[in-house]
């Protein structure tokens, strides 16, 4: 396959300067650099596409940087025969027409020096400098020599890396695989192939994260002949059968002019062709392709007010697709990206859609990062805050890459792991409670925030609120959500770490069903017990992470502790044996003023001491004891039923019924019935429900040695990792 054959973007270009020979230069390299006074022939045409974008840039350093890039490759070539030097020139010219300062194109041209000649990386330090030097150090290779299998990641995390200091290593890495990419056909189709996927899994998605449109749409288009190549002629012949279709486009855009040159805005219109990628994608969407869907109307002016201004004329004037407006300059994508995208359907019905900018935007737009210049070059007048430079091209999505990296010195797991990564095509922005932000890939869940917000200390999340509602961790969470992640008892303490919700401080206080605790000073002082133990996540969290922090921190976790998630055949630890009358219905406790009466606590409510009680008579002598407030007793009221007067004996014993509601996680059920045991209250009864979205409801009914341990108890089950409620049991009792 020829260069040209791999190359279906041409057709797309921008009008401007045409594309050069890239055979005219490797002839005018041969011949070796100009006199000192005037730049070889050979770069004569990255000056004039510098010059256009830097007028006042000074060439002196570019001359220089093309004498020690020709001189240290001569007599190298490339596999279709060209002097080697046309690569890097190649590649330099790639990054001039898009805008790039001339730090970036004087690493460009020395960027395969150290890797492929004899000059090293303090050679280049001493003639060009330190920022030079890192730039050409960060897209150098790693040797197989080396690295062996591992070459390649590595290479990759290396450049990240570099990047994560310098955006501009990534800015010439792209520019280098595009010219790669155009002369790739040289190549086997074997090496073509893995080449190519390559680029789409990693290089292509980076691309589009830091913005470098007019790179990312022609990867996509190289790749796409290679990996597809039928999908790619039958997208050829179908733009070449309708190679007329820009007329309809071509009568839009006049209907735009005339409306705009009406109104007074000044503007320009221009069509934009949609390369082949796009066009494939539109057909498999729309199916039947209209003449307008071959390309896009873009409308450029000076001011972002003149942006709304656009879109309000055409809104007027033709009929807009509400469905197809977005704004991007009020909320911009999180690779800089910013637009109106509309669509409006002309008198013939034909729909077009729209982008309106200004020209700062389109410069964005299609050179991403590298419009920015140098973003190191300190402004004037501005002071770097706490010592550190602002750095704008550093989003969310670079840091948490560099920062899961670290956990990640496993080559094969990080090269699995980026490409998962790059995948996510989409980030969502979430609040925190403290007014923070975090950002996220889209799909992403509470696990994901926790581990973006917490790291390690996630391992003790056990849920969330998310806009004040209490949710699970599998919760996906959406753009604006509010989330606050609760961590139990065992995370380290700090201020942006709020806990599990806890019991009431006072003893003998209750707590409505639903209603949490704050934490208090009893919890320091209390002793150790099963609630100590090592929490962490539960192998159920990986079906919800969507960031390779979070799963990379999850499976570290299970496999450092591979006890904590073996299946429990029976529950693990045997309660404390129950007194010899527990299994009897009556209450010692409580004495009623009946002669000779059975008394029986009544399940709705379970009274304990000291609780207000009353009794009512029922069938067989039996008086069953309720709590005043019970509803219970305004039932038998209603129905003029005599209650009986009931006192606590002086007995302290007392049964009770407890429901835990808690998050579902390793060994729960068995920290529950331990505190319980070691609070020294008899389990009568234990019932667990099936879990319901990651949450799971205990019912306990307990024989308490002395009632006024019951407000302790139900803290010690509030304390244990997971467990976010114990109340006592409020539901409905036949009433005899």
């Amino acid at each position: 396959m020829s260069a040209e054959a791999v190359n279906p973007g041409a057709h797309s270009r921008r009008r401007g300067r045409p594309r050069i020979d890239l055979r005219r230069l490797g002839r005018a390299a041969l011949l070796g650099p100009a006199g000192r006074d005037r730049l070889p022939d050979a770069i004569g045409h990255v000056a004039e596409a510098h010059r256009a974008h830097h007028p006042d840039a000074d060439l002196a350093i570019l001359h220089q940087a093309y004498v020690l890039a020709e001189s240290s490759h001569r007599g190298q070539f490339r596999k279709s025969g060209e002097p080697y030097i046309t690569h890097p020139l190649a590649v330099t010219l790639i990054l001039a027409e898009l805008g790039a300062e001339t730090t970036t194109l004087t690493a460009s041209l020395l960027h395969d020096t150290v890797e492929d000649t004899e000059v090293t990386l303090d050679q280049v330090t001493a003639e060009f400098g330190a920022e030079v030097a890192y730039l050409v150090d960060g897209v150098t290779k790693l040797e197989k020599v080396d690295y062996g299998a591992a070459a390649e990641p590595e290479t990759f995390r290396k450049m990240l890396v570099a990047t994560g200091n310098d955006v501009r290593v990534m800015s010439i890495k792209l520019a280098d695989r595009l010219h790669n990419m155009r002369t790739l056909g040289v190549m086997r189709p074997e090496k073509q192939v893995r080449i190519a996927k390559v680029t789409h899994e990693v290089l292509i998605p980076l691309a589009e994260r830091l913005g470098v449109q007019a790179l990312k749409t022609e990867l996509e288009d190289l790749v796409f002949a290679i990996l597809h190549p039928e999908e790619y002629d039958r997208t050829r012949e179908l733009i070449a059968a309708n190679a007329s279709a820009g007329a309809a486009l071509d009568t839009m855009a006049e209907g735009f002019r005339a409306v705009l040159r009406d109104a007074g805005i000044t503007a320009e219109v221009l069509i934009r062709p949609r390369h082949f990628v796009s066009v494939h994608r539109v057909r498999a969407k729309r199916g039947e392709m209209r003449g307008t869907d071959f390309g896009r109307l873009l409308v450029l002016v000076a001011e972002d007010a003149d942006c709304y201004a656009v879109l309000g004329e055409l809104h007027t004037c033709f009929t807009p697709v509400i469905s197809e407006f977005k704004d991007f300059i009020a909320a911009p994508k999180f690779n800089l990206y910013q637009s109106l995208h509309t669509a409006v359907a002309g008198p013939g019905g034909a729909v077009a859609e729209v982008l309106i900018r200004t020209q700062q935007m389109h410069k964005v737009a299609e050179a991403g990062v590298i419009a920015l210049g140098n973003p190191y070059v300190p402004v004037e007048g501005a002071e770097p805050a706490d010592g550190e430079r602002a750095d704008p091209t550093r989003p969310g999505w670079l840091s948490r890459l560099l920062e899961w990296q670290q956990s990640t010195p496993d080559s094969d797991a990080f090269w699995t792991s980026l490409r998962a990564d790059l995948a996510q095509d989409r980030e969502i922005t979430v609040f925190r409670a403290d007014g923070g932000t975090l950002g996220l890939p889209a799909g992403a869940s509470c696990v994901d925030a926790a581990y973006a917000q917490y790291g390690e200390r996630a391992h003790a999340c056990i849920g969330a609120h998310v806009n004040g509602r209490l949710a699970t961790l599998s919760t996906v969470l959406s753009d604006g959500d509010t989330v606050q992640l609760l961590l139990a008892r065992d995370a380290d303490d700090a201020p942006d770490a709020p806990h599990a919700p806890a019991a009431p401080a006072e003893p003998g206080a209750e707590t409505a069903p639903g209603a949490h605790r704050t934490p208090g000073a009893r919890d320091a002082q209390r002793p150790p017990g099963p609630q100590d133990a090592v929490s962490g996540p539960a192998p159920g969290w990986l079906d919800h992470a969507r960031t390779p922090a979070a799963r990379i921190a999850i499976t570290a976790w299970l496999q450092a502790h591979p006890e904590e998630t073996r299946p429990a055949a029976t529950a693990p630890r045997r309660p404390a044996p129950a007194p010899p009358d527990a299994g009897l219905p009556t209450a010692a406790c409580a004495v009623a003023g009946l002669p000779d009466a059975t008394v029986r606590l009544a399940g709705c409510c379970t009274p304990v001491p000291p609780d207000a009680v009353t009794g009512f008579a029922v069938r067989g002598g039996v008086v069953t004891v309720h709590r005043e407030q019970c509803p219970a007793v305004s039932r038998m009221k209603a129905r003029e039923r005599a209650p009986v007067v009931v006192r606590w004996d002086d007995a302290a014993g007392c049964r009770v019924t407890l429901v835990a509601e808690s998050f579902g996680r390793p060994r729960l059920l068995a920290d529950l019935t331990e505190v319980i045991a070691i609070k020294g209250a008899a389990i009568v009864s234990a019932t667990v429900e099936p879990p319901s979205e990651q949450r799971v409801r205990h019912t306990y009914t307990l024989q308490l040695p002395d009632a006024a341990g019951l407000p302790a108890l139900m803290r010690a089950m509030r304390d244990v990792p997971g467990v976010y409620d114990v109340s006592r049991t409020q539901h409905p009792a036949a009433t005899g």
